[in-house]
């Protein structure tokens, strides 16, 4: 299946508030599809669906991609939930949004595509690169790639940076100091269903 290029919105109005796909907002107060409201309850499968669909569609990967990192999860040692959300949320694209350069996690991914952004001066261009603890991210050395960047930061998708990491907006030199905690996942959801779905295939 290949990535969603179709409208954000839309899918947002249908799973709920994804920061990494859209920073827009619907007017519309009633659900996506062409009868609004559902009035029958959901089945167990249609909630461990949307959970899936939510993590997929914020972080904008493939369903072979997250079913990849389903298994690393399993792997390691712990809940496979938050090591999948930790195993997420220290991709090279989405640390970049939580740093506040970008305004969503696909603006971020351009960034990285078009080789921008430096990891501990490399320059990286694969989203999919997991940041470490230690690592240095900054931007190419490039007036085009500085105002780039300085632009993007007028409208940062998430107010907060989260702990794990520490950004110098004069210098555009930030660190990561460590692995995401749970509680700073941006996303709203229900990881332990995304596992049971997977489980059950």
């Amino acid at each position: 299946m290949s990535r969603y290029r179709g409208p954000r919105l839309r899918i947002s109005r249908r799973l709920g508030d994804l920061p990494g796909l859209t920073r827009k907002k619907s007017h519309k107060s009633a659900p996506a599809g062409e009868h609004g409201q559902q009035t029958r309850k959901p089945s167990e499968y249609s909630l461990r669906l949307e959970e899936k669909q939510k993590l997929r569609f914020n972080y904008g990967l493939h369903e072979k991609q997250l079913l990849k990192n389903i298994k690393i999860a399993k792997k390691v040692q712990g809940s496979t939930g938050i090591i999948l959300l930790q195993i997420l949320e220290m991709r090279l694209d989405n640390t970049i949004f939580r740093l506040g350069i970008c305004p969503t996690i696909p603006a971020a991914r351009q960034l990285v595509n078009h080789k921008h952004i430096l990891v501990n001066n490399n320059i990286i261009s694969i989203c999919s690169y997991q940041c470490k603890p230690g690592d240095i991210i900054t931007i190419k050395n490039k007036p085009s790639s500085i105002a780039l960047v300085k632009k993007h930061m007028l409208f940062p998708g998430l107010a907060n940076i989260p702990n794990h990491l520490e950004f110098n907006k004069e210098k555009l030199i930030a660190k990561v100091n460590g692995i995401i905690e749970r509680n700073n996942v941006a996303i709203q959801l229900n990881e332990l269903l995304v596992v049971e779905y997977y489980s059950r295939k």
